[in-house]
């Protein structure tokens, strides 16, 4: 029943931005825990950042300082701003939401099919 789509990845050069969005779709009763994973090629899917089911926004340390996320709560939607961007930044990325509806009380993880960010050197 729920959906979550990333949007906004793209080609971008070293020092460039991209603001991703990760909106999620149907019928859903909340949203705690949401935020973002990332997986480059040949690498196991690391996480980037996220909000605990508290509100708490925790970061990677080879993204702080960097990127920044926040989230629309009346949009169901989880923003990514990532600023002075890397090339180790390639990955394709992927939002998750722990989401809660009719069938689903307790909450279970939704993942987006990934945007691909590419940033070139």
């Amino acid at each position: 029943q729920v959906q979550l789509v990333e949007s906004g990845g793209g080609l971008v050069q070293a020092g460039g931005s991209l603001r991703l969005s990760c909106a999620a779709s149907g019928s859903i009763f909340s949203i705690s825990a949401t935020g973002w994973y990332r997986q480059a090629p040949g690498k196991l899917r690391e996480y980037v950042a996220g909000f605990t089911s508290g509100d708490i926004i925790s970061y990677a340390d080879s993204v702080k300082g960097r990127f920044t996320i926040s989230r629309d709560n009346a949009k169901n939607t989880v923003y990514l701003q990532m600023n002075s961007l890397e090339p180790e930044d390639t990955a394709v990325y992927y939002c998750y939401a722990r989401v809660v509806t009719s069938t689903s009380p307790y909450g279970t993880v939704q993942w987006g099919a990934g945007t691909l960010v590419t940033v070139a050197s």
